[in-house]
């Protein structure tokens, strides 16, 4: 069962692959479809400061019925926080906000303040003192992982050679229609696992033709078909969802994708419209 698999993180953290995405959420709501979530079997909850929905997210995890140290939370420091001591403070305040004595996996949301994210500037300095105020905060306890999300080479590159730790993982936009593929490589190579958000592209790729008759060719749904993708490209996947019908059909992808089909599916020409979502930067990117 897909909500039992696991990935090894560096340091040996075990990350179940398939997690709950909270974006969107809100705060008053997110508990109800945390619970719902790990009643169906869900392990990884997903969550940022910047969706304004930790307290919820926290509440929903202490009064799900599961054991704390059978659940993976991860959130994310707000990405314009580049400054040591800011950090530290934004580190504690989610640990305050969720109501929980430790986190799971806490990553740097972005690489660049999201007002400047399409500025050249690559805030390199900034970086590496958030980061090591996360390598504190891991080494007391606080935190068991700690990763980036939106990280390109470069941005990287520079924790890789300055910091005393390595990211543990890259969370990235990557779906069927766009997918980094020589970011996933890099990577790889460099032993940091990557999480691939907004797997369904934001909903946009559900009435692709091609990919709808292929998901057809698999009895599966297309949302399925999306996931399992992803999957098989070794990467863990965030689907978000308050739904808990589609939390339940998001899991059912135990099936495997042909190579065949898998190498159609990488070919397939880009999406560059994500309608509405198409005002936040991350989807600016294409």
């Amino acid at each position: 069962m897909m909500l039992k698999e696991t990935l090894t993180l560096s340091k040996g953290v075990e990350m179940p692959k398939l997690a709950l995405g909270t974006w969107m959420i809100d705060d008053d709501k997110v508990a109800e479809a945390v619970k719902a979530a790990v009643k169906i079997g869900y392990r990884h909850i997903d969550t940022a400061q910047a969706y304004g929905n930790e307290r919820g997210v926290g509440q929903g995890i202490r009064d799900c019925g599961v054991a704390r140290g059978q659940l993976f939370v991860q959130t994310k420091l707000a990405a314009e926080i580049k400054d040591l001591d800011g950090a530290r403070a934004a580190i504690d305040g989610s640990l305050e906000t969720l109501g929980l004595d430790y986190i799971d996996l806490m990553v740097i949301h972005s690489p660049k303040p999201w007002m400047e994210f399409s500025g050249e500037d690559r805030f390199f300095e900034g970086n590496l003192a958030a980061w090591t105020a996360l390598e504190e905060a891991m080494e007391a306890g606080k935190i068991r992982a700690i990763g980036v999300s939106n990280f390109d080479e470069a941005d990287l590159a520079n924790l890789i050679d300055n910091a005393r730790v390595k990211p543990m993982i890259n969370q990235v936009l990557a779906h069927i229609a766009n997918t980094p593929f020589a970011l996933i490589d890099y990577c790889k190579a460099n032993g940091i696992a990557v999480e691939a958000y907004s797997p369904i592209a934001h909903g946009k790729i559900l009435d692709h033709p091609g990919i709808a008759e292929m998901a057809a060719k698999y009895g599966v749904s297309v949302p399925q078909l999306c996931i399992r993708y992803v999957l098989e490209l070794g990467l863990a996947a965030l689907p978000k969802t308050a739904n808990p019908a589609h939390m339940a059909s998001n899991a059912e992808v135990d099936f495997e994708i042909s190579a065949e089909d898998m190498a159609a599916l990488k070919a397939i020409e880009t999406i560059s419209d994500y309608g509405d979502a198409s005002v936040f930067p991350v989807y600016q990117k294409v």
